[in-house]
């Protein structure tokens, strides 16, 4: 093999001969967005629409600046700075075709963490219209049961004693603001694209938790000026692996350190509420609506949800992909029952969306033998998932009297994969949660007390004190302790 091309921007003309890339003048962009967390979902999504964008009617204005505010986020910050912010998006259809392409939205990067000023500097350009996030659930600052911010973080408390040096989200888009105020600026749209239920909203009440504890007045001026749009995003978006970047040297001898893989299917749903102005994303498929609520519910209580259901119960039986899960007919049955019988009783009507074919949607996407979506990143961060996607449709369907068994089993199933953190052939799990050490702590006590796992209030609430699902519970738990034959008992429901 030749030695790969470097993927940047002097060797685009020549990368153009091997796949295609983008055709714009991307020297002429302006950062009319600002992304932070530039993770895979935002390449495979935003980004991506993006670049449609500028291809089909080209809107130099909204280019995106990539934003990194963690030491986490060093290795994609030097990586697209080295690539000059482009990247190769690889299309990977269920027939097994494989469609590469080379994004080019993004601008620039810039990592907070080295240089806040120059952040909080980018996002007060007047040229800077909307702020974006995909800083997954975690990063908002919350309690997951009681939706309260959580004013004792310590990095909170930092932003709040050094405002012109902050380390949080929260820290810097109040300097932002404060900055756009005083020179008399509007201020930026706050645009949520994480997998979190009314996102727009609570980023809002996040930011104005946090703002009134700094400046009264400032917070004031961003409740009233600062539109914060609620929307639904969706494209399956696996972590990249080393086959994929050997994938493109070997094939296209072309080098990108960081490509992202994904699903052809895509969709955004968005409020049509900006501060000032927005890109016209109608024109390449997004859809603006008046309210989006129905759209994320939707999508989080079946597909978000549905992707746990299959990750946690399948991470113990040993299957080691979703796709693999729904090779296996009793994982098949087992999630639509869960989609059939608690999932759709708890959503609102969809305008537009049969609800039958948008769950045959789902199977047929979560199966993509071409994705291999790994079962550990699916049940990442239970702990900042599962109250919005999971115990938020046990409470609904508790209060209607209506089932919940499949739930309960998968929370008795998060309880031994917490604590045992091995599969049934007793190969390790790769267990990755922030509450990692308290849930197993919780999870151990369950031999002497069943309940200890749900008696986290901070994820659970009151759960524990319910007798119908505490009965439950202790039922399905004691038994995956005396045998963690899941599958059986996932046999045994349906």
């Amino acid at each position: 093999m030749k030695n790969p091309l470097l993927l940047n921007q002097k060797n685009l003309a020549l990368i153009a001969n091997k796949m295609p890339c983008p055709t714009y003048a991307r020297n002429e962009l302006i950062s009319g967005m600002v992304h932070i967390g530039v993770g895979g979902f935002h390449r495979s999504h935003q980004a991506f629409y993006t670049q449609k964008l500028q291809e089909e009617h080209y809107a130099p204005e909204w280019g995106i600046s990539g934003v990194g505010l963690r030491e986490a986020d060093r290795k994609i910050h030097d990586v697209l700075a080295k690539q000059d912010g482009l990247y190769t998006l690889i299309v990977k259809e269920p027939d097994g075709k494989i469609l590469p392409s080379v994004i080019g939205s993004i601008r620039d990067v810039l990592l907070g963490v080295d240089d806040a000023a120059a952040v909080i500097d980018l996002m007060a350009l007047a040229s800077t219209k909307i702020v974006s996030l995909t800083i997954t659930e975690g990063g908002y600052n919350f309690n997951p049961s009681t939706g309260e911010f959580d004013i004792e973080n310590s990095d909170i408390k930092h932003d709040l004693k050094y405002p012109d040096n902050p380390k949080t989200v929260y820290g810097f888009l109040t300097a932002a603001l404060k900055k756009r105020r005083e020179a008399q600026l509007p201020a930026f749209t706050i645009m949520s694209c994480d997998n979190i239920q009314h996102n727009g909203d609570v980023a809002r009440n996040m930011l104005l938790a946090y703002a009134r504890q700094q400046d009264e007045d400032l917070a004031h001026w961003i409740e009233q000026e600062v539109c914060f749009p609620n929307s639904m995003v969706d494209r399956i978006t696996p972590v990249t692996t080393q086959s994929d970047i050997d994938y493109l040297a070997k094939t296209y001898e072309i080098r990108d350190e960081w490509p992202v893989t994904c699903e052809p299917f895509i969709q955004w749903v968005v409020e049509d509420n900006f501060s000032c102005g927005r890109p016209e994303f109608e024109k390449v498929g997004v859809q603006f609506v008046p309210d989006v609520k129905p759209y994320e519910k939707m999508k989080l209580r079946l597909l978000n949800a549905g992707h746990s259901v299959l990750g946690i119960l399948g991470a113990l039986h040993g299957h080691k992909t979703i796709n693999a899960c729904m090779e296996d007919e009793t994982f098949v049955t087992y999630l639509r029952a869960f989609m059939d019988k608690e999932a759709t009783p708890v959503l609102d009507e969809v305008k537009g969306i049969d609800l039958n074919v948008y769950k045959d949607s789902l199977e047929a996407r979560f199966a993509n033998p071409n994705i291999k979506d790994s079962v550990s990143r699916i049940c990442s961060e239970s702990s900042a998932k599962l109250p919005k996607f999971l115990i938020a449709t046990l409470e609904e369907n508790l209060e209607e009297g209506r089932s919940i068994e499949f739930v309960t089993l998968v929370l008795a199933a998060w309880c031994y994969y917490s604590d045992i953190q091995t599969d049934k052939n007793d190969q390790p799990l790769e267990v990755i949660d922030a509450m990692q050490k308290e849930l197993r702590q919780a999870a151990q006590l369950t031999n002497t007390d069943p309940l200890a796992f749900i008696k986290q209030k901070s994820l659970f609430g009151n759960l524990a004190k319910n007798k119908g699902f505490a009965e439950l519970y202790t039922n399905m738990v004691q038994k995956i302790y005396k045998d963690a034959n899941i599958k059986m008992y996932m046999q045994d429901m349906i």
